[in-house]
């Protein structure tokens, strides 16, 4: 993706190509609302967190920005929410949503920057590069972007070296209620296999509904979930589940859970993520 960063004349504004390909004027960018918990981080690491103003619902870290105004889920947006806080730019994820709402987001006179959703290390980059170059932040951005490919790579390296056979098949749920399971496309596919595992249901596209048949025949060595925020979900828990009972993971107790937006929030974080799963995973790594 090109991210196209010029000068406006005789404006002081510059504009600014986000994800969706659209031209973006940003003017002076001191009352940030921020929609993602990758944008808030981003924004936060480049030295600009005080001037957010106002941040969505996923968005904790840091902890700052648990005392800031929230706009709720950024796929569940109102346009009357957002535009009650006056923002004078609004940095958002490209998945936002409802669709309606984002439309009348962008006919508005606050500048809408759409940041793109790709879970690689390159994508991070992206975002930094789009993010940094927005805020005229450049210089912070390449220091930002070279601290985070030398976190990827030593957390990378930590599971280089464990051959195939040796791979823990690990399967992550975004629910209980339906085991609807991570397959490809998806952060959590992404974070388990730069932690090293094996996601088996990588054969599927997006998230599915796990059949007890599938998870038999899945075999996962451990299952992956996020915190609830209260100490859960437990093992007892977990797999009391009958469709995971037969399972090596429950046979193990192998329970590995993380933050959500530490996890798969794809943000300056991820690398710090990849090597707490790597390290739960191989114990032996972290030696």
């Amino acid at each position: 993706m090109l991210l196209l960063v010029a000068l406006m004349p005789q404006a002081g504004a510059q504009t600014v190509i986000d994800a969706a390909g659209r031209e973006v004027e940003i003017g002076p960018a001191q009352r940030i609302m921020t929609l993602g918990s990758d944008v808030t981080e981003i924004v936060h690491a480049l030295g600009a967190g005080k001037r957010v103003v106002a941040v969505d619902r996923g968005s904790r870290y840091p902890a700052e920005t648990l005392a800031k105004p929230n706009v709720g889920y950024r796929r569940a947006l109102s346009s009357e929410g957002v535009l009650a806080l006056a923002p004078d730019l609004i940095i958002a994820s490209e998945d936002i949503g409802p669709p309606p709402v984002v439309e009348v987001l962008k006919t508005t006179a606050i500048p809408l920057l759409l940041v793109p959703e790709d879970n690689t290390l390159e994508g991070i980059e992206r975002k930094i590069a789009l993010v940094a170059g927005a805020l005229k932040l450049e210089e912070e951005g390449k220091r930002l972007t070279q601290s985070v490919r030398d976190d990827f790579a030593a957390a990378t390296r930590l599971t280089a070296a464990i051959p195939p056979v040796k791979r823990k098949k690990v399967v992550f749920f975004h629910g209980l209620t339906r085991l609807s399971a991570a397959g490809a496309g998806t952060a959590a596919n992404a974070i388990i296999t730069y932690a090293g595992g094996i996601n088996p249901m990588s054969a599927m596209q997006g998230y599915k509904a796990a059949s007890e048949e599938y998870l038999l025949e899945a075999a996962p060595d451990a299952i992956l979930l996020m915190s609830d925020g209260k100490g859960g979900p437990t093992a007892d828990h977990v797999f009391a589940i009958p469709a995971l009972k037969p399972t090596p993971a429950a046979k193990n107790g192998a329970l590995i859970v993380l933050d959500g937006p530490y996890m798969i929030g794809f943000g300056p974080r991820t690398a710090q993520a990849v090597r707490d799963l790597a390290t739960a995973l191989y114990p032996e790594v972290g030696d």
